[in-house]
């Protein structure tokens, strides 16, 4: 068995086994945030919005049903390491393929298994998200300090939204879908509704997009800062003013942003299969799958032309906005997730219902 240690910015050290790529005299560097879903591990490693970061399951049995080729959110995973507290070698379940490890080694992710971690977690929790290590048991520990004092990349975006245009045929509504790292199941969701989707890069411009004659305009997920692609704010708010726009997560802040709200970082952020959220109209609960570490404040929404229209129960933070005089909506939870419950896919159908009126 190999050994492979976590170090985390902290000091705080961990030797656990190494079940992943084999980072031989490397190391890999991400932001330590934590995961509390029982499943869906497959969906999480390959779920963009974790770009550059390395991702503790709560769960203490993480691989158990193994993987598959069809639950891929994305083609390429992009985060920088997977944690967890037992990982079995191989997966039991009449759609297993390979195992979670042949997963990672195929990706060149690393992972460890066999530390602590919900206490690991609890220091989270307690600390906030920090940069953390994988390094191989017997990695200098001199290079440890001076990969920590520099600091974390903010292009994550770019590296993950395609580099052109890519068309997906429908007989229905033209949805042009705004890439800043999308998941495979947001397209899922609008092409079992027959809707005739084109997917552009995060930086596509006014026209461009214009150039694709849209019915509505939907902004994805994504991975890192809101902040960082401030070019893309002019383009949202002159899209918003011609065409309905649904936008998720990433695509929330930004639309919020667009219209003179704020975001903040989140201590740890939410990232889970099971946050409650409250509908203000509709004063409904819905269950909901969530992945991200910054919220819009809830003070800045006022004196701007939105509205809030649903927040989260366990902490009241802004969780769905919706235009006071366009027909303009987002939440900043994952409708399209479906990690058992399925209390939110009506979002799309409501997209598409403020694109017939």
């Amino acid at each position: 068995m190999k050994k492979i240690k976590l170090v985390l910015e902290t000091g705080d050290t961990y030797l656990g086994e190494s079940i992943g790529y084999d980072l031989d005299n490397m190391h890999s560097l991400g932001e330590l945030v934590f995961n509390t879903s029982m499943t869906g591990y497959q969906e999480i490693l390959s779920d963009p919005s974790y770009c550059d970061q390395m991702v503790v399951m709560t769960y203490p049995l993480i691989g158990n049903y193994g993987v598959n080729k069809d639950d891929f959110e994305s083609l390429t995973p992009a985060l920088k390491g997977m944690v967890v507290r037992e990982c079995p070698m191989e997966g039991s379940n009449w759609r297993n393929e390979y195992s979670l490890r042949e997963l990672l080694k195929r990706f060149k992710i690393p992972g460890i298994a066999g530390i602590d971690t919900r206490e690991l977690t609890k220091k989270i929790r307690d600390k906030g998200v920090m940069k953390a290590l994988l390094i191989p048991e017997n990695y200098p520990e001199t290079n440890v300090k001076s990969i920590f004092s520099g600091p974390m990349p903010n292009d994550q975006i770019a590296r993950v939204s395609t580099k052109s245009p890519i068309h997906f045929p429908g007989s229905g509504k033209r949805i042009v879908l705004m890439d800043f790292g999308y998941k495979k199941n947001i397209l899922r969701s609008l092409m079992i509704r027959n809707c005739d989707v084109v997917v552009v890069p995060y930086n596509a411009t006014f026209e461009q997009i214009q150039s694709y004659r849209p019915e509505g305009v939907l902004l994805s997920n994504g991975p890192g800062d809101p902040k960082d692609i401030p070019e893309v704010l002019p383009v949202i708010k002159k899209l918003q003013k011609l065409h309905p726009m649904f936008s998720i997560c990433m695509g929330h802040q930004l639309f919020a942003l667009a219209n003179g709200a704020n975001t903040e970082k989140l201590k740890f952020g939410h990232r889970g299969a099971n946050h409650p959220v409250k509908d203000l109209a509709l004063g409904k609960v819905f269950m909901s799958s969530q992945n991200h570490g910054y919220s819009v404040t809830t003070e800045s929404v006022n004196n701007t032309e939105l509205e809030i229209s649903q927040i989260n129960i366990n902490d009241s933070t802004v969780e769905g906005l919706k235009h006071k005089t366009l027909p303009a909506f987002s939440v900043q939870y994952h409708p399209e997730a479906c990690p058992g419950p399925e209390d939110t896919g009506w979002l799309f159908d409501n997209f598409l219902a403020l694109i017939r009126n």
